[in-house]
């Protein structure tokens, strides 16, 4: 059955240079289900950060958690010592485990990201930080795979069974959703308006669909898609500091 959560469902918090729409992907589903994740996908922060934003240095346990950069730039210091700037061309992805640092700055150029949160496959992991370089962003209708488990061809590996890509298609082109058996769609808005079979989306909609493949999504403007094929089966731990949460 086809389902749609709109942009209004998010939650919203603001302070200061730092505004989130928090997106509990779970409520898609339209229950009254204990457990707001999406399977092991749990939370999305859909964040904009103006200049001088600073997040101070704090931990992470138990979390993965897939930096997407889609607009600005960002500065990440971890405790491993290192300092590296984030921005569309270079994406992050920390494997948090038993313990990971670090701290988030916005120096010059105002950030539009997703941060995502996962639910890793097992509680207490060693901890580790991921880099992708992609120097071209393919605007046409090329799907980007990012993230993905170990065995896929994702240039940052998660530990748990979601696959994400992204992709930027132009006015009036067209996507297939990508599709891996077992598992289901998650797609976000990230930027633009689409038609998926009758449905319109605009930016911070999303949809999916349980029990049959999404129908061919086509872009009304020139529009940046995030979709998340996850099992919704998957073993996980509830044992993140962020991911861990229920509601």
């Amino acid at each position: 059955m086809l389902q749609i959560m709109r942009k209004s469902e998010a939650i919203s918090h603001r302070r200061g240079t730092f505004e989130l729409q928090i997106i509990k992907p779970g409520k898609i589903l339209k229950g009254h289900q204990e457990d707001l994740a999406f399977g092991p996908l749990s939370r999305i922060d859909h964040a904009h950060l103006g200049i001088g934003t600073v997040v101070p240095m704090h931990e992470h346990r138990n979390d993965e958690i897939f930096s997407y950069m889609w607009d600005g730039e960002m500065v990440h210091k971890d405790s491993t010592g290192d300092t590296t700037t984030l921005s569309p061309h270079l994406l992050m992805l920390m494997n948090a485990g038993n313990s990971f640092f670090h701290e988030e700055s916005v120096p010059k150029k105002q950030v539009e990201m997703l941060q995502v949160f996962i639910r890793p496959e097992e509680k207490d992991l060693a901890p580790q930080v991921q880099f992708y370089d992609r120097p071209v962003i393919y605007r046409n209708e090329i799907w980007e795979l990012l993230c993905g488990p170990e065995g896929t061809k994702a240039p940052l590996k998660i530990r748990q069974d979601i696959m994400i890509f992204d992709a930027h298609p132009l006015a009036g082109e067209k996507l297939e959703i990508p599709e891996s058996p077992g598992m289901v769609p998650w797609v976000y808005i990230m930027d633009g308006a689409v038609t998926i079979g009758d449905t319109d989306l605009n930016k911070g909609d999303a949809i999916t669909d349980l029990e049959k493949s999404l129908s061919t999504l086509q872009a009304k403007t020139n529009s940046t898609i995030v979709a998340f094929i996850v099992n919704l089966s998957a073993k996980a731990t509830l044992e993140g500091l962020f991911s861990g949460y229920r509601k």
